[in-house]
């Protein structure tokens, strides 16, 4: 029988290279971070603020901000945190917790983005009917639902990633525990983990990706019914930034997850990675300001509101 040390913390090796590098790195990761936090936190007051504001788009709008918060903050703390520490370890129970919610709040977000696109659906397709057919019943049903099967897919992979017996290296070629690294360092066959990966994941990413490319082509269809070029751009401009989102979400995610060659290749994971658990959380805020003339209306009547308030706390 084999004499297995098994592995009671792991090592994550992020991203390699001297002090100047991990400086940059370090500087990169804070910056992008920052502006995902402030960003989507300031999508939430702006929309909480704003009575104007309080529809279900916006509202799930809000729900993705909030989301964005927790997927980066999973991620970039820690991160953070290695790249000015020499040691990199992390237990086993931290590395299955980061996880959990790592797949939690990734699952919670793909379904969210196919319930706005629901959303926009009926919004576009069928007018009359949305205040019924998106009652705030719906809608809270529609972001329940989206953390229940993230809870549900967090708890399934978890439990199979780490019931699998880790023995020898226990140095994760990534800067987050995640499966692909994971599946690398098991020393028993993870053919049936491999399978459950591609396909959970892979139905999760085909089943929302599916919902939200039906509803743009009837949304789109129906657009293109409107006689007057402004009345399409007005229609065209209420989605924009929500199939942009899309886009950006499940092409990333697509690439990490619904492939086996992302499982060996791993350098080109890293890089992509960051992308979707950094970069994307920063850039949905900006996307949907700046895209939004409701949003943009809301926020220049909250300057004025904003500097009185400064202003009174300043004197006070």
């Amino acid at each position: 029988m084999a004499n297995f040390t098994y592995v009671s913390e792991f090592v994550l090796l992020g991203f390699q290279g001297g002090a100047g590098m991990q400086t940059m790195i370090f500087l990169i990761f804070l910056v992008l971070y920052v502006i995902a936090v402030a960003g989507n936190f300031g999508m939430i007051v702006i929309i909480r603020a704003n009575a104007h504001l309080h529809t279900p788009m916006y509202s799930f709008l809000q729900s993705l901000s909030l989301l964005d918060i927790c997927y980066s903050s999973t991620i970039a703390p820690r991160a953070l945190v290695d790249c000015m520490k020499e040691d990199d370890t992390v237990s086993f129970e931290g590395c299955a917790a980061q996880f959990f919610f790592l797949s939690l709040f990734g699952t919670a977000e793909a379904f969210l983005l196919a319930a706005m696109a629901y959303d926009r659906f009926i919004a576009i397709c069928n007018p009359l009917l949305y205040s019924v057919s998106m009652s705030y019943q719906v809608c809270v049903l529609l972001v329940s639902g989206s953390y229940f099967w993230g809870v549900v897919n967090a708890v399934t992979q978890t439990t199979m990633t780490f019931r699998l017996p880790f023995c020898g290296s226990n140095e994760i070629n990534d800067f987050f525990c995640d499966v692909p690294p994971l599946l690398t360092l098991a020393c028993s066959d993870t053919f049936i983990n491999q399978l459950v990966l591609l396909g959970l994941c892979g139905s999760i990413i085909v089943s929302t990706f599916l919902i939200v490319l039906v509803s743009y082509i009837y949304i789109i269809s129906t657009i293109m019914r409107i006689q007057t070029m402004q009345g399409r751009q007005k229609a065209f401009s209420t989605c924009a930034s929500h199939l942009t989102g899309v886009c950006l979400f499940f092409g990333t995610v697509f690439f990490m997850y619904a492939q086996p060659s992302a499982i060996f290749s791993m350098e080109q994971s890293k890089v992509v990675s960051i992308f979707y658990t950094v970069v994307i959380p920063m850039l949905n805020p900006l996307i949907y300001s700046l895209r939004n003339k409701d949003v943009k209306q809301a926020l220049r009547r909250s300057k004025p509101k904003l500097s009185l308030r400064l202003l009174c706390l300043w004197s006070s």
